[in-house]
């Protein structure tokens, strides 16, 4: 019998399609492409190395994550940015994210500690090279900032808690990316003591301090001028 010509996947292969669909979605999240730029797809084919229809396809995925617009038959833009909508998504980012912290300090055990202690640690020194007037790496900065929250909630037992959170937390970070928000010793403090309630399960104060924190970074965006109210 002649062998099969059929290659088989490993199971924790991706698809072409599912690479590029992530690799868009951080270019939109951390600013590689601006908000409100067209989304050519023959221009964007040979960019991310995939087919016009396969593009189609991630640029409705990113629609229903709210990332894209779909503009009918003028083709597709990435989601255009507001103070409206950075309070509604500061707001529902302090609900999903307060809640987990709940879930999270009641049931996680001496692994996620680590795990939340390692994740402050390289979020601390990316924090000290900003503070010195390094923002060559900002995007690492960010990246940091989002495991470390995430490790947070780590232990919360909800995967789909998990899912709504690091969605709505990517478009806050896409307002942060976008305005280049970095607040100085204020945040690093805030994210110290977001630590030492991890560590002694405080989640009434850490949820204080979660909210101080998130919201002070919508006033100091709005404060400096650095997002304009540009859209509904």
């Amino acid at each position: 019998m002649k062998p099969s010509s059929v290659t088989l996947l490993h199971p924790n292969s991706e698809t072409v399609g599912e690479v590029a669909y992530r690799q868009i979605r951080r270019d939109i999240v951390f600013g590689a492409i601006a908000p409100g730029t067209p989304l050519r797809l023959e221009r964007l084919k040979d960019r991310y190395q995939v087919s016009v229809s396969t593009l189609r396809e991630i640029f409705n995925r990113l629609v229903s994550e709210d990332f894209v617009i779909a503009e009918g038959q003028r083709g597709f833009q990435v989601s255009p940015v507001s103070q409206n909508h950075f309070r509604e998504i500061a707001k529902m980012r302090e609900l999903l994210e307060g809640h987990a912290l709940k879930e999270s300090f009641e049931h996680g055990d001496l692994d996620w500690e680590s795990q939340v202690v390692a994740a402050h640690h390289k979020l601390s020194r990316m924090e000290t090279l900003m503070e010195a007037g390094d923002h060559d790496q900002t995007e690492t900065w960010k990246r940091y900032d989002r495991e470390f929250h995430a490790a947070l909630i780590a232990a919360c037992g909800s995967s789909v808690l998990m899912q709504s959170h690091r969605r709505i937390f990517d478009h806050f970070l896409r307002y942060q990316v976008v305005a280049i928000i970095y607040r100085g010793r204020a945040a690093s403090d805030e994210h110290l003591q977001l630590l030492e309630c991890a560590l002694s399960r405080d989640h009434v104060t850490a949820a204080k301090i979660l909210g101080q924190h998130i919201h002070a970074c919508v006033e100091h965006t709005f404060e400096n001028g650095l997002i304009g109210d540009v859209s509904p």
